[in-house]
């Protein structure tokens, strides 16, 4: 589903009230109380697209690529990037999947899954991290370190990013499904791994063999399953997902400043 933009803010269709919390921080909320606006960006095969930006106060600080999960920048991702913004990280959010459904957003229902499956199958690795790489360089053209977290798929690409995007100051990657599979790849910057023990996405037999062959990355487990971070989605767990963000943050002001 697509769903209108209203002065870079989504229109009425994901209007939440005051008090929810997302990723781990409480956030008080009104209809269409992103803080953040849409952008542009251009990625070097010059495919354009759009992205989520959020500023701290002063607009000033950091920068911290957010990478979407299979569900597009909607707006449980744009929560995650204001988030970031409010503790001083400049946050750009971009949209990997204008290359197949530009502007499209979709919810945690069955349905909603499938789609974004079918979605992100026609997205090419390389493709995505092109348009990671993209939110990188404007972040990094503007004199800012920057750093990558990433969520379900955006936590595979954010251990990519790590492996094979220069300029990326350190990585956090939330329960990425293909990260066992890139094992053997070696991450050029600092980065932060968190996994859930139910996830049943990607059993703890290929966690232990991704710990095996990264014996000295931070590689953290929790009392949760797949998606626990997103407080839309039945996987969520609150102590977990607070936990996480607590590590991330701190993870990520050792090695941004």
């Amino acid at each position: 589903m697509k769903f209108p933009f209203r002065n870079g803010h989504l229109a009425g269709a994901n209007a939440r009230v005051a008090g929810e919390t997302r990723g781990g921080r409480a956030v008080q909320n009104e209809e269409n109380s992103n803080v953040g606006t849409m952008v542009s960006l251009t990625a070097g095969d010059g495919h354009q697209l759009g992205a989520y930006r959020a500023e701290p106060a002063g607009a000033s600080g950091p920068g911290l690529v957010v990478i979407q999960e299979i569900f597009g920048v909607n707006g449980h991702i744009r929560g995650v990037a204001d988030g970031y913004a409010a503790d001083g990280f400049t946050a750009l959010a971009p949209a990997l999947f204008d290359r197949v459904s530009p502007g499209i957003e979709l919810g945690y229902e069955d349905a909603d899954v499938t789609e974004g499956r079918e979605i992100r199958a026609k997205v090419e690795l390389d493709q995505a991290l092109a348009d990671v790489t993209a939110a990188v360089r404007a972040l990094a053209d503007e004199g800012r370190q920057v750093g990558v977290i990433g969520y379900c798929w955006g936590g595979s690409l954010a251990w990519a990013a790590a492996t094979r995007i220069d300029g990326v100051a350190c990585s956090v990657s939330y329960y990425g499904g293909n990260v066992p599979d890139m094992a053997d790849e070696q991450p050029k910057c600092p980065i932060l791994v968190h996994f859930g023990e139910t996830d049943h996405s990607i059993p703890m037999d290929r966690v232990e063999a991704f710990r095996a062959a990264q014996p000295d990355l931070p590689v953290h487990i929790y009392p949760a399953g797949h998606g626990f971070n997103c407080e839309q989605r039945g996987s969520y767990h609150a102590e977990s997902a607070a936990t996480a963000r607590e590590r991330s943050l701190a993870f990520l002001k050792e090695h941004l400043g």
